[in-house]
């Protein structure tokens, strides 16, 4: 690995250790093993850094959220029982102890602080909306379109900064998969309701 990876991987580290706020240059590295040059010269800056390695470790949950074995997303696109496998998948990475999405809790809770970092992680946002259609509604990521990035895509997204706010402060209480999607058949009841 070259210095830009090994300060990817440091950087990753020092986050699930430390959140983004007490993250230091001087901790991302020690923990890369290279020097405070190369984070300007291959990032721009340590916060430009830290953004693409929370990304990088967001994008690792991917394969989770369609889940393996027998927790692998098998309904019919669409349908209520898929989008009851999905979230359960996705709850289940909330559950695991160091979860990544405490990070998220941080950004929104110090975005204003961290505006390189919100900023890189809003247009990484558009692409995660993007991205997590297929899964719950079938077909590909790449005949998306906008338009549904800046509906549906938003819709789940919201869904899921919730679920993560709710799991970071009371894991306890916080809804289990079939509970939401006990709560969306009944909004889909109501709206149908004659």
């Amino acid at each position: 690995m070259g210095h830009r990876e090994d300060l990817l991987e440091g950087a990753k580290r020092c986050l699930l250790a430390k959140g983004f706020v007490r993250t230091t240059a001087r901790d991302i590295v020690k923990e890369s093993g290279t020097n405070l040059a190369s984070i300007g010269y291959h990032y721009g800056s340590k916060d430009a850094l830290l953004a693409q390695a929370y990304v990088s470790l967001v994008e690792g949950l991917g394969d989770a959220f369609e889940g393996e074995g027998t927790a692998g997303v098998s309904a019919e696109p669409g349908s209520l029982e898929r989008f009851r496998q999905v979230w359960s998948n996705i709850i289940g990475t909330m559950r695991e102890p160091g979860s990544v999405w405490r990070l998220s809790v941080e950004i929104i809770a110090m975005g204003d602080q961290l505006p390189e970092v919100r900023d890189y992680l809003a247009h990484a946002q558009l692409e995660a909306g993007r991205g997590i259609i297929p899964l719950l509604m079938g077909g590909r990521e790449e005949d998306v379109r906008d338009e549904a990035v800046d509906t549906l895509g938003k819709f789940y997204l919201t869904l899921m900064t919730g679920l993560i706010a709710q799991w970071t402060f009371d894991p306890k209480t916080a809804p289990s998969a079939d509970e939401l999607t006990e709560g969306l058949r009944q909004v889909i009841e109501a709206a149908t309701r004659k």
